[in-house]
């Protein structure tokens, strides 16, 4: 799904982190070696119909790579 976030992202929580994340390997091939974590938040977003809702969000992100494949879990 395409989306745009408008807002900050808020209550952001660690989910999971390092050999807890099932797509550990998969990241460190794509992005590179880093201390990676599973992180999830809330936000609004535009979705592709232009409609703006808020969202808990999932994504992954490392110190020095940054946030990486955002999705969308839940809108409200």
């Amino acid at each position: 799904m395409d989306f745009d976030i408008v807002s900050d992202i808020l209550g952001i929580e660690t989910i999971a982190r390092g050999r807890g994340i099932r797509e550990l390997p998969r990241l460190r091939k794509r992005y590179g070696q880093g201390r990676w974590r599973k992180r999830k938040g809330y936000a609004e977003v535009r979705l592709p119909d232009g409609e703006t809702l808020l969202a808990e969000l999932h994504w992954y992100e490392a110190a020095g790579i940054g946030r990486r494949e955002f999705k969308i879990k839940r809108l409200f």
